[in-house]
């Protein structure tokens, strides 16, 4: 539920097989990178099964779910191949989201307004077979209603926007930004959703949102593989959940 002092971690392990995909064969293998986040402290695995495949591939996908001993978050596009692929799977969660191929990343949140009708067929089936599903969006008054309505349980806000801003030094854009987070994620729990957050966080920005007590999970990825190249991909899990847990302790000692 929103509102919980827990705050989960999954790990995107995309960016894996991007690296594998890049030289052809079988490593490194997204599937010894699940195992290995678990391991280091990770709640979940998250992963997106692209209409390109340009990084997770169908085999990915299958040998991932039937491996890992922790929750498996199959991200996707609506669309019926997937829907197809995610009930065969039969992933602990699956979230929604926008996809273009021209993007390098998803590059906002999914148009749960204008795509309402078309949306709450796929969660209706999803949610029927028991995958919990959550949807990528926007963090807006009017996305977050058109969540309730299309029936999906949980809500996964869009960071990007704020961690860019960030990297740019646009200071004043940035803390609109958040203000909007911050809104967002306690209008999604007065509307009786679990709140997710991802894209673009590393550790500072990390530490910074889990102290909005409404979050109760943070999906990271590429950040986290990206340091792995200088770290090893175990301390820096192990580092990004020291952030979030100092982040979620300082808010729980403000509240008091």
């Amino acid at each position: 539920m929103c509102g919980s002092r827990a705050l989960r971690l999954g790990v995107n392990v995309d960016h894996v097989a991007t690296l594998r995909n890049a030289r052809g064969g079988t490593f490194p293998d997204p599937l010894r990178a699940a195992l290995l986040a678990i391991e280091a402290g990770a709640d979940g695995i998250t992963a997106h099964l692209r209409e390109d495949r340009r990084h997770i591939n169908d085999d990915d996908m299958a040998r991932i779910k039937a491996v890992i001993s922790k929750p498996l978050n199959f991200e996707m596009a609506a669309t019926e191949l997937m829907l197809d692929i995610a009930l065969k799977t039969r992933p602990h969660a699956v979230c929604l989201v926008p996809e273009k191929r021209t993007e390098r990343t998803t590059e906002g949140g999914l148009d749960v307004v204008g795509g309402h009708h078309y949306l709450k067929p796929f969660a209706s089936e999803l949610g029927r077979v028991g995958i919990r599903v959550s949807l990528f969006i926007e963090p807006t008054i009017e996305a977050i209603e058109a969540a309730v309505s299309i029936g999906a349980p949980v809500v996964e806000l869009h960071t990007g926007a704020w961690c860019n801003a960030l990297s740019l030094g646009e200071e004043i854009k940035a803390e609109q930004e958040f203000g909007r987070l911050k809104s967002g994620a306690a209008h999604a729990a007065l509307c009786g959703l679990e709140c997710h957050a991802g894209h673009g966080l590393d550790f500072d920005t990390a530490r910074k949102i889990a102290g909005l007590p409404q979050i109760v999970e943070l999906n990271i990825g590429h950040f986290l593989i990206g340091e792995a190249i200088f770290i090893g991909l175990a301390a820096a899990i192990a580092k990004m959940r020291a952030a979030i847990e100092a982040g979620r302790a300082q808010e729980m000692a403000k509240a008091l």
